[in-house]
């Protein structure tokens, strides 16, 4: 039954079983199927997202439609939205199924040529742009109104197969929110709908995009013939590079003579003079036992003899004299 032509109010869990069997419909149909999912909070949540809300609630001629498109958009009544150049087509349940056509103007050349100028040099990476990962100036820049990439209401233009009659129905303020959800995903869809290229904003004051980083110093860059000079290794001329276990192993063997090479200046002791003095230093110990010790006079001079000729013995004269006592 239906009042004037209006049909009959349809509660949230009613018109949600409606979207969930028009989904299905879509599927086994193969038509496109892109929908905006329920959910709670904010309906965007990115920079992106909230700049395109935020742009749309700051005038005041979408001002008292924009609330109720809100809650369609959050309990998942917007069943299908996609964007592309210039368009929005949509379909969104409510007493039954709407089909939403929104349009967008593009962006004029000399207002996006403006946009690229005052942004140059501040952006370095398309990652950047689309994450949203710029500085309050830039931002604030791309999304002045009337002069950033955001559209005017004059730029917009939506009709919507529902009976109401009111420039805004709720139905279109639903997909104008969902449009802002969609950003939250896919933020290169806001300079598609514009009718322009994000790459743009990368460019520098002379137009040539950042492409490339810069090359090394030359001072920080180590010469062929340096390298050769230092490691000893001949550096090859052809293009092919040479195996990486011969380089290895050359420059093992060549360090290891580095570390071989005595010092200029440094000369290793004489071996005798280190046996003397070793020699030296067991008499001094013996002498200072046989003095500590309280032998009679013979005594001590005997066990002083002993071990003197024990300590003489070691001494390579003594070892020879040992030697030819032996031979006679």
């Amino acid at each position: 039954m239906s009042y004037y032509g209006w049909k009959p109010y349809v509660t949230v869990g009613q018109r949600q079983k409606l979207a969930e069997k028009a989904a299905t419909k879509a599927k086994k149909s193969g038509k496109p199927y892109t929908p905006i999912l329920a959910y709670r909070g904010a309906v965007a949540k990115t920079v992106w997202g909230k700049s395109w809300c935020d742009h749309l609630e700051a005038y005041s001629d979408y001002a008292n439609r924009l609330p109720r498109g809100a809650t369609y958009v959050r309990n998942g009544s917007v069943i299908h939205l996609q964007l592309t150049a210039g368009a929005v087509h949509a379909q969104v349940m409510g007493s039954s199924l709407y089909a939403v056509n929104v349009t967008v103007q593009p962006v004029q050349q000399a207002q996006w040529k403006s946009i690229c100028q005052d942004s140059a040099g501040s952006i370095a990476s398309l990652v950047e742009i689309l994450q949203g990962k710029l500085s309050t100036a830039i931002m604030q820049r791309i999304c002045e109104p009337g002069k950033g990439l955001m559209p005017t209401p004059q730029e917009i233009n939506f009709d919507c197969s529902c009976p109401d009659w009111a420039g805004m129905c709720k139905h279109v303020a639903a997909v104008l929110y969902g449009v802002g959800a969609r950003l939250d995903q896919q933020p290169e869809l806001l300079f598609t709908l514009r009718h322009v290229d994000a790459k743009d904003l990368i460019q520098v004051a002379d137009g040539g995009l950042v492409t490339a980083r810069k090359a090394p110093k030359a001072a920080k860059v180590l010469d062929d013939s340096l390298l050769a000079d230092v490691f000893g290794l001949e550096m090859a001329q052809t293009t092919d590079a040479p195996p990486a276990k011969k380089i290895a192993v050359k420059v093992v063997k060549t360090m290891k003579a580095i570390r071989d090479i005595k010092a200029p200046g440094i000369k290793k002791p004489a071996a005798k003079k280190v046996a003397a003095k070793k020699v030296t230093a067991k008499k001094a110990t013996v002498k200072a036992i046989v003095k500590a010790a309280p032998t009679p006079k013979s005594a001590s001079k005997k066990v002083a003899t002993k071990v003197a000729a024990k300590v003489a013995i070691k001494t390579p004269a003594g070892k020879k004299a040992s030697v030819k006592k032996r031979s006679n």
